[in-house]
């Protein structure tokens, strides 16, 4: 037992390691996204992000909740939320905008998408939940590590955080009418999406992502537009890339 222990706890660091960097890199692209939009469009769809490992203790009680062999192999298969990253956007169009960024690169393997706004959970719980795979490198070369990214809005992130109280709280066990009102509040969440994301796009158009809002592009030196130009038998032509 105590080498089986000390077995656990040795392998452990190790482990919990990977993911710790996992979400680093996962941030980092988020990180990336949002400057992007910042840069070329002036517009912020990322309001909040956080992220979170699970204790080593945590995820061993869910390994023996779930019956999970108790091998390092076993639990990377079959426990997928280890890390979790969430992101809190400003509209629902956003959520679905920053899924496409994030999991379009060619360095993330999507494993399962569940669109809890499109198909909300009977509670009324709505987000998007992705799980993805990405290459943490290490010394001793590449590993694949497995990370649950939330993406919702504010009013569902909202939402999620007193349902998540309120059932904290009664230890699972709510009132009925308690449920009913959470319900009703899901629903009533809902409809100041939709009505804010009307009044959003009312004001600043539909998006285009591909396009860049005037000003955002510095001012380049016309004598040096010149000379560049000169470059160019006949005057050449500019291509975008």
């Amino acid at each position: 037992m105590v080498a089986f222990a000390r077995g656990i706890q040795r392998d452990f660091t190790r482990f919990i390691m990977e993911y710790r960097f996992a979400v680093d890199e996962v941030l980092t692209k988020v990180t990336v996204l949002r400057e992007e939009f910042l840069y070329l469009q002036q517009y912020n769809p990322i309001e909040h992000v956080s992220s979170r490992v699970k204790s080593p203790e945590s995820i061993l009680r869910k390994v023996v909740r779930k019956g999970v062999e108790p091998t390092l192999p076993a639990i990377r298969e079959n426990i997928t939320d280890i890390a979790g990253v969430r992101i809190t956007c400003s509209f629902i169009a956003d959520t679905y905008r920053l899924l496409e960024a994030l999991t379009s690169q060619t360095d993330v393997r999507v494993v399962e998408i569940k669109d809890y706004i499109a198909h909300p959970k009977p509670n009324g719980y709505k987000s998007l939940h992705a799980i993805i795979e990405i290459p943490v490198f290490l010394s001793t070369g590449p590993v694949p590590v497995i990370v649950e990214v939330q993406i919702r809005t504010i009013a569902m992130d909202f939402w999620a955080s007193l349902e998540h109280k309120i059932f904290y709280k009664y230890d699972g066990e709510v009132p009925e009418h308690l449920v009913e009102e959470l319900t009703e509040a899901a629903g009533t969440a809902g409809e100041m999406d939709r009505r804010m994301e009307q009044l959003h796009t009312h004001v600043r158009g539909p998006a285009r992502p591909t396009d860049l809002v005037a000003g955002t592009v510095p001012d380049i030196d016309e004598d040096l537009l010149r000379q560049l130009w000169a470059l160019f038998p006949g005057g050449g032509h500019y291509h975008r890339p």
